[in-house]
């Protein structure tokens, strides 16, 4: 027994050393992946329980909710430079929300007025028909496997039943479809955005790109 016992110490001495004390490829890549098990299985689970919803955290991985050019377009139109602040983007796109009964002055007031760029992480909380409101960050199944993060510039009840229609800041319309963003029934939408981190999402969007090179299937 007191030999079991010996060689279990050892063995938990030599795996502490391995994890926390060496210095080489294969401790830093059993580090990533225990870290990466332990968000995944503990921390991801228990923040979606706290926050109500099963995506607590999102990472933004298209430009459609950027303030500024990519590929020299925003809304539709085609620029060499752009200033990139609330009255350029306004003067730009701000025709679209006024023909859909948003002023500058209520839009200054949204969350997240200038937008979220390509690879900022954004933080979720619970959406219900109580707590959303227009101009809020919705977050929801489209028709891709990852979930669109747009703008709600409409909500209206139906039959008993609330729907959303959305925009991304830096698209000319809203995405038309069944599965589009004019009419988000309640079953689609995963949250509403409250805090967004910047950068963080780009590790997801490199791991991804990098799982697609070497022909990984990524769902989401």
């Amino acid at each position: 027994m007191g030999k079991i016992f010996d060689r279990a110490r050892e063995l938990s001495r030599k795996g502490w050393h391995f994890f926390w004390e060496e210095d080489s490829i294969w401790s830093w890549l059993a580090n990533i992946v225990v870290a990466f098990l332990i968000i995944k299985f503990i921390v991801y689970p228990l923040l979606g329980l706290a926050m109500g919803t099963s995506y607590p955290l999102v990472a933004v991985v298209s430009e459609s909710m950027e303030h500024g050019l990519h590929d020299e377009i925003i809304c539709g139109q085609v620029f060499d430079a752009f200033p990139e602040s609330l009255s350029s983007f306004w003067n730009v796109c701000g025709q679209w929300y006024e023909q859909n009964g948003i002023t500058k002055e209520e839009f200054k007031r949204f969350p997240f007025r200038d937008g979220v760029d390509k690879g900022d992480v954004i933080l979720l909380w619970r959406a219900h028909n109580g707590n959303i409101k227009r101009g809020d960050i919705l977050v929801f199944q489209g028709n891709k496997p990852q979930p669109i993060i747009h703008r709600v510039i409409k909500i209206w009840k139906e039959d008993g039943t609330y729907y959303y229609q959305t925009k991304g800041d830096h698209n000319s319309a809203s995405i038309a479809g069944v599965m589009g963003e004019t009419r988000i029934s309640e079953s689609r939408v995963y949250g509403k955005g409250i805090i967004r981190i910047p950068y963080l999402g780009w590790v997801k969007i490199l791991a991804v790109d990098a799982a697609r090179l070497i022909g990984i299937k990524i769902e989401r």
